[in-house]
């Protein structure tokens, strides 16, 4: 069914973007006009999600050119579930940065950069073409190169050169992917892909074009390629690494989880059960890091490792449970994470230092901030009643469905891991006696408990309302197991 509907979510920002770009000292303008153009693409998903539950998958053909041989954007309850939680994300995480961003940055395009960024994000949850998805990648990369260097702090400067050239390395195999992929195939549309790919079979080559798009997409979402991740994380301003921490890896994550569905998903004993050894790693390894360092950015970053492991683990069971512990701990992760960068922003811009050891007792001080802390954490871990938890009790169930015991009992292991790392920051920061003053504080909470607060509440309303929420999990689940339903929808009754 085509929808016009679909294409808003891209143009949007994109046209806000623009509009920023004529007004550079209108920092009014660009704090309003983002957060209006992000509002916007919520409420334009919303409407999305209702006409899918009703009408189910939507599709736009660009220019009138029907698939495979257009532009096709396809609007599937996985894809809008995952803009929408987006455009809740990044509104929060712009409302942080009127506070705490400072003018010298607003008035060097951050505002319309992380506009352009977000409309690179969401055109790779809506492409239907593999070609377009690299397209959006590199919309959301170009943006990205600027925001982490934005500043000009020599820890930017030095974090920032690393993350582009690991970045133009991955995008230079991507584009190798790509060319490999439609010289076997001739297509670029990846449901046309899903048909010729299942007549081709799994080849030794087309197997190994399927693991050079898995390092690909590795690369960008730091499932076990991640030395980049660490550093670049730690350097730029707290709002734009919680928007970093909460969507750009994940759009890795979606890349590998919609190609590994829909296009590579006939030899699930080798792709999935490779993704599934990727996935106990890099747990593994982010658990270590997680536990091992004394400074808040760097447990923060590796406990964003854990959880992409962990949502990856219950891809990789391909199993009804498992994939819908995925879609549930996808969501859950999105916000918690951006949530706890903001939390550990905040911190480190009262305290002036990101060292555990040099903090203590700003629970005094700060008792809301410590206990929205204290929440996050829980949630992290998977404790109930909040968000976290419906997602790892399905994830776990639909590994040891499967028989990959090893995987849901490292998946466990790590969340305790995240929980031993997460009361370690509450327990230095916020217990104890206190070695801070309002004096000798370097900053204020003004105008930051708002964003935090408010996706402390989503943390526990995901949690307790995780019923609501049920009915469109099952379907986003049924249309990533169910690879006919988006072919279907893509081809609109045309034979190819």
């Amino acid at each position: 069914m085509m929808n016009n509907l679909i294409i808003l979510p891209i143009i949007i920002p994109i046209i806000a973007g623009m509009l920023m770009v004529i007004g550079r000292n209108m920092l009014i303008f660009h704090r309003l006009l983002s957060l209006v153009a992000n509002i916007s693409v919520g409420l334009v998903s919303v409407l999305l999600i209702e006409q899918i539950r009703v009408d189910e998958i939507q599709v736009l053909n660009l220019g009138g050119w029907q698939a495979p041989f257009g532009i096709t954007l396809v609007a599937d309850m996985f894809a809008v579930m995952l803009v929408l939680v987006t455009a809740i994300v990044t509104s929060c995480c712009l409302c942080y940065a009127f506070s705490s961003i400072g003018i010298e940055r607003e008035r060097h395009y951050f505002y319309p950069l992380v506009l352009f960024m977000i409309a690179g994000v969401n055109g790779a949850f809506l492409t239907g073409d593999i070609f377009n998805l690299f397209v959006c990648f590199e919309v959301m990369l170009v943006a990205s190169y600027v925001l982490i260097s934005l500043g000009g702090t020599r820890i930017q400067l030095r974090e920032s050169i690393k993350y582009i050239l690991i970045n133009m390395i991955s995008s230079f195999f991507f584009l190798a992917a790509i060319a490999f992929l439609y010289g076997m195939t001739g297509t670029l549309n990846m449901a046309h892909l899903s048909i010729l790919v299942a007549e081709i079979g799994e080849g030794g080559l087309m197997t190994a074009v399927a693991f050079l798009f898995l390092i690909v997409f590795s690369l960008k979402a730091g499932l076990l390629l991640f030395y980049w991740l660490p550093g670049s994380y730690s350097a730029p301003p707290p709002a734009i690494a919680a928007i970093f921490a909460a969507l750009l890896t994940k759009v890795g994550v979606y890349a590998i989880i919609r190609v590994f569905s829909l296009i590579f998903y006939h030899e699930p004993s080798v792709t999935h059960q490779f993704i599934g050894i990727l996935a106990a790693i890099t747990m593994v390894l982010g658990a270590m890091g997680a536990i091992a360092y004394g400074d808040i950015k760097r447990i923060l970053t590796y406990n964003v490792l854990i959880g992409i492991g962990f949502i990856l683990a219950g891809f990789a069971s391909f199993s009804p449970a498992g994939m819908s512990g995925t879609v549930y701990y996808l969501i859950h992760d999105m916000i918690t994470k951006a949530l706890l960068f903001l939390l550990g922003g905040t911190i480190i811009y009262l305290t002036g230092t990101g060292k555990l050891k040099e903090m203590s007792g700003l629970i005094r001080l700060h008792p809301q901030l410590g206990w929205m802390f204290f929440i996050a954490a829980l949630s992290l871990a998977g404790l109930p009643p909040l968000s976290g938890f419906i997602g790892k009790i399905f994830i776990t169930r639909g590994t040891f469905h499967a028989g990959y015991f090893w995987l849901g009992g490292i998946g466990l292991l790590s969340s305790l891991m995240v929980l031993y790392s997460m009361l370690k920051i509450f327990m230095n920061v916020f217990w104890g006696y206190t070695n801070f003053t309002e004096e000798t504080e370097k900053g204020t909470t003004k105008g930051l408990l708002l964003p935090i607060g408010m996706l402390t509440a989503l943390t526990f309303t995901l949690g307790l309302g995780a019923e609501g929420i049920h009915e469109y999990v099952d379907m986003a689940v049924m249309g990533l197991m169910d690879p006919s339903l988006y072919i279907d929808a893509v081809r609109g009754g045309n034979p190819w």
